[in-house]
């Protein structure tokens, strides 16, 4: 069932994209009076094709789904007929020709507009923003952070959620530099904490960089009681079931969950000797051993279950952010900027080093993550999209032959010389191009791959 939800929420995020982005090129093609021949989502053997409008345009669903595109009139495909050459693609001026580019970019960059917009207005669910106690030696213990914190302010920008304080740190995280943070301590004023991110690494930056600061959520005090096992985990296997209490592993008596938790990632692949009591029975020792992953490039244990939690205190411990109609717009432009501009940041830290290219994904991830947003619901659901929507109008308006960033490159040279690129100009630069995008995709497939692998 997971698997049937990940594959229609990756398709539907894919469907409504392309079409989203090959839409601004269509509108703005038929608003300079260039004729459209088809309107293609996806690539290769059309599966679906229908004709519509004066021009009999063809609207297309073809067999490779990772992509689209809108093929316009123009001299250099093909004969144009003599009444048709005003229309032609390339008989435009370069200021229209730059508009009909850039316009499928845009058309991502309006439609997360959007989407944040509806949900500000809607209200966005997130988690408050309080603390657990920093490990020590980490750099929020030494800035002196405590549990019972409740963030406020991080540098200049207010902080509603856990949400917005990972996203404003993550900003702070890549330049390295030292933030100032306001917090609401558990025993009342306030009070503000210099915390210093110059310690982080690249590996840290690749896994939970949080973690490795000491912030951590402050976690509900849950009971030692199992509230679901995964399917085909270990703790399935052994045979743990949902409404366990786990009362003892190995010699220690266990009080609370996070015990579970630490024992279990502590000792992977071991043999854990785990006493329960089910329906106010003790049970038979159970032997567990737990599963092997990798998470931030150690190896943990894991036995595939989650605790009961408390609904009415985990209610509490969540809160919503919502606008008006003005205010959430204002906030919905400033949120697609600040994403995009955060993405050309983490590019170029990529391509000088400072970032792992760990950090591209591919389809197989970007589908998973849709699955997961999809099962927690509607607004998660809309925010990956938003996200996805810009990643790929940023990702278009890259300087790259093939993208429309290559095509406006193209235009810029034109509008500096006088004169268009000469063909074998743009040959070489289309198979440069290509090739470019084949490297980063496979790259980005390694990195799927081996995500899956390392769990």
């Amino acid at each position: 069932m997971t698997l049937l939800i990940t594959i229609a929420a990756f398709v539907v995020a894919l469907g409504c994209l392309i079409v989203f982005h090959e839409f601004g090129h269509y509108v703005a093609a038929r608003a300079c009076a260039v004729k459209v021949l088809r309107f293609s989502v996806g690539f290769g053997k059309p599966l679906w094709m229908r004709r519509y409008g004066r021009d009999a345009t063809e609207w297309v669903i073809a067999a490779f789904p990772l992509g689209g595109y809108v093929k316009m009139l123009d001299e250099r495909e093909g004969q144009v007929a003599r009444e048709d050459l005003p229309r032609a693609f390339n008989r435009q001026s370069v200021a229209r020709r730059v508009a009909i580019v850039a316009a499928g970019p845009a058309a991502n960059f309006l439609l997360a507009v959007l989407l944040y917009w509806a949900l500000f207005m809607y209200g966005v669910p997130g988690v408050k923003p309080v603390l657990g106690e920093p490990p020590a030696g980490t750099p929020a213990h030494q800035a002196g952070f405590a549990a019972g914190d409740v963030l406020t302010m991080i540098g200049e920008e207010p902080v509603a959620t856990w949400q917005d304080a990972r996203w404003i740190l993550l900003q702070h995280a890549v330049q390295k530099s030292t933030v100032r943070v306001t917090v609401l301590p558990a025993g009342g004023g306030t009070g503000t904490r210099q915390l210093d991110l110059s310690g982080l690494t690249t590996a840290d930056l690749d896994s939970d960089f949080l973690r490795a600061l000491g912030l951590t959520r402050y976690q509900l005090p849950l009971k030692p009681i199992i509230g679901e096992v995964v399917s085909g985990g270990a703790a399935e296997r052994a045979g743990l079931m949902a409404g366990d209490e786990i009362v003892a592993i190995g010699n220690q008596r266990i009080e609370n969950w996070d015990q579970v938790v630490k024992i279990v990632r502590a000792h992977p692949s071991a043999q854990l000797l785990i006493e329960v009591r089910r329906s106010g029975a003790l049970q038979p020792v159970i032997v567990v051993s737990p599963e092997t992953v990798v998470e931030g490039g150690r190896k943990i244990g894991r036995i595939g279950t989650a605790p009961r939690v408390d609904r009415s205190a985990l209610t509490g411990m969540m809160v919503e952010t919502r606008y008006g109609p003005l205010e959430g717009f204002a906030k919905a432009l400033q949120k697609t900027w600040d994403t995009s501009v955060f993405s050309l940041k983490m590019l170029g830290k990529m391509i000088v080093g400072e970032i792992s290219l760990k950090n591209l994904s591919g389809p197989i991830t970007i589908a998973d993550y849709a699955g997961q947003s999809a099962q927690s619901g509607v607004a998660s659901y809309l925010l990956f999209l938003a996200l996805i929507s810009i990643s790929l109008g940023v990702l278009n308006l890259l300087p790259i032959p093939l993208l429309d960033g290559g095509h406006l490159m193209y235009y810029a040279i034109e509008i500096l010389t006088g004169r268009p690129l000469s063909d074998r100009a743009i040959e070489i630069g289309q198979h440069a191009g290509l090739a470019l995008l084949f490297t980063l995709m496979a790259l980005a497939l390694y990195n799927d791959i081996h995500r899956l692998i390392g769990g």
